[in-house]
């Protein structure tokens, strides 16, 4: 079995199971925020918000999709998550200081440069969200791919 073999084998069980992975990835993400805000205490930055707005819904739809078996939810939710990694690839470029801290959003609260957590010097929480939205969209894309041509049964 070549590495080839292997890709595509990999590709074709995207392609039957992302709708799980996207979905898995979304509620980890979402539980992970609120246990970090809630239960740490830590409060989110108004970037960590608009990354909240965006990944939030993507449960709730996936959820509903799962359930009624509607291969179209990847559609529905894509916008979400490809938004989901521009925005946390944004924060994060803020927060290692490839943007100045001078253009970010946030003016009140806590600022969106500052680094709740940090391990290895660069993985932040918009590093995994931006992880988190790239994995969404990549299980989405390949289920949608698969399903593309299929009626809702």
């Amino acid at each position: 079995m070549t590495i080839m073999d292997v890709i595509r084998k990999k590709i074709q069980l995207l392609g039957r199971y992302g709708n799980y992975g996207a979905w898995t990835v979304a509620l980890v993400g979402m539980l992970g925020s609120l246990y970090l805000s809630d239960v740490v205490g830590w409060v989110p930055c108004t970037l960590c918000w608009y990354s909240r707005i965006l990944m939030y819904p993507i449960v709730a739809i996936g959820a509903v999709g799962i359930l009624r078996k509607d291969h179209n939810w990847a559609l529905y939710a894509m916008p979400l998550s490809i938004g989901g990694v521009v925005l946390s690839l944004y924060h994060s470029f803020l927060q290692w200081g490839i943007i100045p801290e001078a253009i970010a959003p946030c003016r009140s609260g806590i600022s969106c440069a500052t680094k709740q957590l940090n391990l290895l010097g660069f993985i932040t929480i918009p590093f995994l969200g931006f992880l988190s939205f790239v994995a969404i969209t990549v299980c989405l894309y390949f289920y949608w791919k698969e399903h593309k041509n299929v009626e809702r049964s």
